[in-house]
């Protein structure tokens, strides 16, 4: 039986919680930001977790975690 191998590109994107969710740092917050009003940039900062509906692509793309 061959190895499970981790999709690189989605390890670098989400991370593990203790409960067993994923989090994941929301795009478009990196550069071009004084067109970007403030509100919209401070909602840009939080960590935002990955909804049931995805969880299970998530699990599949990191099968170790």
């Amino acid at each position: 039986m061959p190895k499970i191998k981790t999709c690189r590109a989605a390890a670098k994107r989400f991370k593990k919680t203790g409960s067993g969710k994923y989090k994941f740092r929301k795009s478009h917050s990196s550069h071009i930001l004084t067109k970007k009003s403030t509100k919209r940039k401070r909602s840009l900062r939080l960590d935002q977790m990955v909804d049931q509906d995805n969880m299970q692509e998530v699990r599949r793309l990191l099968p170790n975690g």
